[in-house]
């Protein structure tokens, strides 16, 4: 296409829209015709042969216009012309012409319609252009016309109203000068009145207003002194903000949050906000630190000011150590409660700005988020920040003065603040407060060990200096009762004395924050608070009143109900368990013998030093429940009181190395593991230092205590007191007493105790505490046996003939000794427990170990004789059951201990041969001389030398292990 267009220009033609730029070639411009056009279109048309005619033209055809096709045409003819070929080359020009010619004719054609539209809006928009000539010519003649109909006078008119509207405008603007002029002084009104938000906003428009003015001269000048005036107001408006950190007040504060909103830096507030709390919390501590040292010395020296705060804490007196330190977490209790309340602020109003958010428009939303968004995690990490801070300053305090040097209680009120402080922090932060911890930790576990030392110590002294004797109690005695475990019962407050502070307090919703939001705080101490209560624990004679007393000695004759109490003196007290027969009325006056606790009001069995061990434990858990991390350490000087009471009560009435060899088991084998576990860890078993010892085993001696020894007033040799039965007894009991007394302190100790120390814990109670009542059989066994002369029995069974050949009817007289000896055993009983309250297990366990080493020394009588006849037998039955028949007249023990272990000896004797080897495979409880006498009296009467020999091997096997 573009070679037929080239053509075409060389031809002279030019296409339509190129001809339309020049409408003065339009009338000149040739169209072919249309018989032309039907002569080529009457040309026969091959499309095919046609594009290759045009393709055959040479390219230098469709070259610039000043190319000479005639000049190209000549030069290339040869030298020798060829008519014929000539004529030939001629043809093919003229086919390539003709080609041309009607391809130009057919897109001429295909243009036309074209062409004949462009042609008509030419010829439209000459038309328009002769009409808006003619509109022209119309208005400059109008405005002739109007030229000369308007005066002078007219223009003039006009020319002094536009003069006034600029005089007008003059005057507002000379006003709003004056006005900005005149700012300066309601601004510091306003600064005055703390109006900062208007103050602000009052400034911006003046600034705003002076912009506008800004090509007048003297408003530059007003424009520097608005400028200055702003930043005064940021320093002032920066200073009330730091009034914040000590004394927070909402309304005060709202109009900061205002003022910095309208100048936009909310965020820069905040940091500057958390620059004045942590400068607060310095320039506190400083203050009040500086001034005790200062009213301690007597002097305002100003070397005080310049000291570090570091010094400054070493220079406070012990006298005002405490007071000091009260002060200083009540002032750092308010620059918290300011943080706290300024969180709460930030969090009301971040809700209300969202709520205004959402039904008003989205403007600067995004912003606003975003400074919210920055606001809130600055105060989050802030919170953290302060309380590390605030432990810091404490901790330096503290580390400021030797703790050593105080007297328990102080000692316990300063853990007492300490605690509250950790608990405000807990509160404040969620923080466990690892930094105080850590130190008072260090500092309590170190004066506990002291003190404890100290404790054991008075405590070998006591136990050395004791008598025995009972301290009356009443029958509702209980720990709750004394000031030491006042804290178990009572909230907690620091303005009470710290051993009202109890172990747990119920749950509450409300935290301390939110309790002394308002008014008040929680380090507040009153000074010389006093205790309202007293303790009422001791009773006057053993007897809380008269009418005890009486009740205690009236005889229950009558048909009356038998009284609960009484009733619940016959409950085994070491099982829980009623006893085996049933208890009537008429069973308990026919045990009024027995019951040695009748006549004694049934309080606890309890020495001075047991309430003292008691208060000590008290003492102990305050220190615990004040400061819980050091809960194991406590707990575990807790247990070495228990062990070494234990050990004392063991060492003095227990110890005796002929119980084991009766083999009855008196000891359980935890009772001596025990024993020995206290012995090893505890007790200092040399009488004085080695100087050969290594440090070690020196550091070792410092935590063990010296055996303790019975004092030399305390008699356990008269048998006229059952050896001391009274003083075993209180000893004793007072030991099982303090033993439920730690039971029923378990479930607090278990709740204050390190999950991974509760295996010590469950160990004491299991290996150490639950074996106090097993102490009762070896000491009582003792008395049990001096009380009875089985000796002399011995001898009057020696003297029994027992190989009689006629059945007896009359007992032998050692049968009337020996219930002698139950009797007089009885009214020893009896007169001992006018002294004490014998309990019904204490007495229980007494007539069991009598009557069972009395039924063993039978055994051993009827072991020693050499000959019996099966009459001999029925006698030994004769005497033991009149022995039986008069002992259940005089105890209520049921059944008989050791009962069958004499009939079946007894009974042994009539064995054929192969049942006694059975019998004595079956029954190693006897001894080999029992048995080996049970055989040698058998033999001639149904039991021959061969079965003999037989038997008697059997017994070999069976001591041969024992050997």
């Amino acid at each position: 296409m573009q070679k037929i267009k080239s053509l075409m220009t060389r031809q002279g033609l030019k296409s339509p829209p190129e001809s339309l730029s020049d409408l003065g070639a339009i009338e000149s411009l040739r169209v072919p015709g249309k018989e032309e056009f039907r002569e080529l279109r009457e040309q026969p048309t091959d499309p095919q042969a046609e594009q290759e005619l045009i393709n055959s033209i040479e390219e230098v055809y469709f070259s610039t216009d000043s190319f000479d096709i005639v000049k190209y045409e000549l030069e290339k003819l040869p030298p020798v012309l060829n008519l014929q070929e000539l004529e030939e080359y001629r043809d093919k020009l003229k086919q390539q012409q003709a080609a041309v010619s009607k391809k130009v004719a057919d897109l001429i054609l295909e243009k036309q319609p074209a062409y004949v539209k462009e042609l008509e809006r030419v010829t439209s928009l000459q038309t328009g252009l002769q009409l808006a000539a003619v509109i022209c010519t119309n208005g400059r003649r109008h405005l002739n016309i109007a030229k000369e109909g308007f005066t002078q006078a007219s223009l003039g008119l006009l020319a002094n109203q536009r003069k006034r509207q600029l005089l007008i405008g003059l005057l507002k603007s000379l006003r709003t000068i004056k006005t900005l002029q005149r700012t300066d002084v309601r601004l510091s009104e306003m600064l005055e009145e703390e109006d900062y938000p208007g103050a602000i906003q009052l400034c911006l428009e003046c600034q705003k207003a002076a912009s506008t003015f800004k090509h007048y001269s003297c408003i530059s000048e007003l424009n520097s002194k608005l400028q200055d005036t702003l930043e005064q107001i940021e320093e002032q408006l920066d200073v009330a903000l730091s009034k914040i950190c000590k004394n927070f007040d909402i309304n005060h504060y709202t109009k900061v949050q205002q003022a910095y909103r309208l100048l936009g830096k909310t965020q820069t507030a905040m940091d500057q906000l958390h620059m004045h709390f942590t400068q607060a919390i310095h320039n506190t501590v400083f203050q009040v630190v500086l001034g005790y040292v200062e009213l301690c010395s007597g002097n305002t020296d100003t070397k005080f000011q310049k000291l570090q705060y570091k010094d400054l804490c070493t220079h406070v007196t012990p006298d005002s150590y405490i007071p000091c330190l009260a002060d200083l977490c009540k002032a750092l209790w308010e620059v918290m409660l300011s943080y706290y309340r300024t969180m709460e602020w930030h969090e009301k109003h971040d809700n209300e700005d969202t709520t205004s958010a959402s039904e008003g428009s989205n403007m600067g939303t995004e912003e606003t988020n975003f400074d919210r968004g920055y606001i809130k995690k600055k105060l989050e990490h802030g919170l953290t920040r302060i309380w590390q801070d605030v432990q810091l300053k404490v901790k330096t305090y503290l580390l400021g003065t030797d703790l050593s040097i105080f007297k328990y209680d102080d000692f316990i009120f300063v853990l007492d603040i300490i605690s509250r402080l950790m608990q405000v922090g807990e509160e404040f932060c969620g923080s466990k407060s690892e930094v105080l911890q850590e130190s008072i930790r260090k500092q309590s576990v170190n004066y506990f060990k002291n003190y404890h030392r100290t404790r054991l110590d008075e405590l070998r002294m006591f136990l050395e200096n004791e008598t025995w004797e009972l301290c009356p109690v009443k029958s509702n005695f209980s720990i709750l009762q004394l000031h030491e475990f006042k804290f178990m019962e009572q909230s907690r407050s620091p303005s009470v004395s710290p051993s009202k502070q109890p172990a747990s307090t119920s749950s509450k919703t409300v935290t301390l924050f939110e309790q002394y939001c308002s008014d008040g705080n929680p380090f507040e101490i009153q000074a010389n608070h006093k205790d309202e209560e007293t303790e009422d624990v001791l009773a006057s004679n053993g007897y809380e009143s008269d009418e005890q007393e009486k009740s205690a000695y009236q005889e229950y004759d009558s048909d009356s109900d038998v009284p609960e109490e009484l009733k619940r003196d016959y409950v085994d007290e070491q099982t829980g368990d009623a006893p085996v027969k049933s208890v009537s009325r008429e069973t308990l006056k026919s045990r009024k013998k027995s019951d040695y606790s009748l006549n004694k009001v049934n309080a606890p069995i309890l020495t001075n030093t047991t309430l003292n061990v008691i208060r000590l434990v008290g003492k102990y858990m305050q220190m615990m429940n004040i400061l819980k991390p050091i809960a194991f350490d406590v707990i575990h000087f807790m247990s070495q009181l228990f062990d070494y009471y234990l050990y004392a009560i063991y060492t003095f009435f227990g110890r005796n190395d002929s119980l084991e060899s009766t083999g009855l088991g008196l000891s359980s084998s935890r009772l001596r593991t025990t024993l020995n576990r206290i012995q090893e860890s505890l007790i200092d078993m040399e009488v004085s230092a080695d100087p050969t010892a290594t440090l070690t085993a020196a550091e070792e001696r410092k935590e063990k205590v010296p055996s303790p020894h019975l004092s030399h007033l305390v008699v356990l040799t008269s048998g006229d007191t059952l050896y001391g039965l009274a003083e075993r007894v209180v000893a004793t009991e007072s030991l099982v007493f303090l033993a439920e007394q730690f039971e029923f302190l378990q479930p607090h100790l278990d709740a204050v105790m390190p999950a991974v120390k509760k295996p010590f814990l469950q160990q004491f109670y299991s290996q150490t505490v639950s074996t106090a009542s097993e102490l009762r059989k070896p000491i009582y066994w003792i008395v049990a046996g001096k009380a009875i002369d089985y000796e002399q029995m011995l001898l009057l069974m020696a003297n029994v003939k027992w190989d009689v050949k006629e059945i007896m009817s009359q007992h032998n007289i050692y049968v009337d000794a020996l219930l002698k000896e139950f009797e007089q055993f009885n009214r020893r009983l009896n007169e001992v427990s006018k002294r004490v309250r014998i309990p019904l297990p204490v007495s229980n366990i007494l007539w069991e170990h009598c009557i069972r080493l009395a039924n063993r020394t039978i055994v051993e009588g009827y072991a020693n004789v050499k000959k019996c006849s099966n009459e001999g037998r029925a006698l030994m039955q004769l005497d033991f059951q009149q022995f039986l028949m008069k002992l259940e007249k005089l105890t209520d023990i049921r059944p008989i201990p050791d009962k069958e272990f004499v009939e079946t000896y007894i009974k042994a004797y009539y064995l054929t041969e192969n049942d006694m080897e059975r019998w004595i495979k079956e029954h190693r409880e006897y001894s080999t001389k029992q048995l080996t006498n049970l055989v040698n009296v058998c033999l001639g009467s149904h039991i021959n030398k061969k079965a003999r020999q037989k038997l008697l091997a059997a017994i070999d096997d069976i001591d041969r292990p024992k050997r």
